[in-house]
């Protein structure tokens, strides 16, 4: 039996070169909350207004170790695929874990990652008014 058909989902492309960050940090908007700095920059030309959100995350070694920062980008990864349409087109991405997030991803998994990001997506909405 084949699986029903499911309309593909839009995935954020990655941002990886340095510059693309301090772009984002230099000119963008912050907003911040308890464990995540969500950081938003839109690209100027026109052409990129059709594609999907670019994504990065920066998690230092204040978070915690190896495993527990591969643990936090790999919620916020998660988190951010399924908020994807909660970004608009054409937007650069930048999400900073704070200490701490490690305990949040910990104790409350993705479901609490979803709702901080919500949060500051809901903050960064009310500002853009």
């Amino acid at each position: 039996m084949d699986s029903p058909a499911r309309a593909p989902r839009r995935r954020p492309r990655r941002l990886s070169r340095s510059a693309d960050f301090e772009r984002v940090y230099r000119q963008g908007r912050s907003f911040g909350g308890r464990y995540f700095v969500l950081h938003l920059f839109p690209r100027a030309d026109g052409s990129e207004l059709h594609e999907s959100p670019r994504l990065g995350l920066s998690v230092s070694r204040k978070v915690g170790g190896a495993v527990e920062r591969n643990k936090v980008k790999r919620l916020l990864r998660n988190a951010v695929d399924q908020m994807v349409d909660s970004f608009d087109p054409g937007v650069d991405v930048v999400v900073v874990a704070r200490t701490g997030s490690g305990e949040l991803c910990e104790r409350e998994g993705l479901d609490g990652v979803k709702r901080e990001l919500e949060e500051l997506i809901a903050q960064s909405a009310k500002q853009g008014e």
